[in-house]
């Protein structure tokens, strides 16, 4: 199994929103859909801080079947690209980044930054 990788040097923090731990009164949340694929039932929001205007992509996923399943993954998103961003690509989308931030149950983490594989499957 491919794990994330994570990454050696840190993104060029341009505001707090890009510094794990993250706090949700920084955003302001749109639901953006469900990502059905493989039964993850994924919650998907697009998130916009309200301190430096970024916007970001969030990924949520749990089973909850499984102690420490919960993960998420946030992505920065420029409007141009998300026109044609659906629930189902955003795994692909965030795999094609140059970095997101994850974290969740499952990492046993409040955030840290990575690259690559999303596993977002069981």
């Amino acid at each position: 199994m491919e794990l994330t990788q994570r990454l050696h040097s840190i993104p060029e923090a341009k505001c707090k929103c890009f510094i794990p731990p993250l706090h949700y009164t920084d955003y302001e949340k749109t639901y953006w859909g469900v990502d059905t694929t493989n039964g993850r039932f994924a919650e998907i929001t697009l998130e916009v801080c309200v301190h430096c205007g970024t916007k970001w992509l969030n990924y949520l996923v749990e089973y909850e079947a499984f102690s420490k399943s919960g993960r998420w993954y946030r992505g920065v998103v420029q409007d141009n690209n998300l026109k044609g961003i659906v629930p189902g690509k955003v795994v692909s989308y965030f795999e094609g980044l140059d970095w997101f931030i994850f974290g969740g149950s499952y990492f046993s983490s409040t955030g840290m930054y990575g690259k690559g594989k999303v596993q977002a499957d069981l």
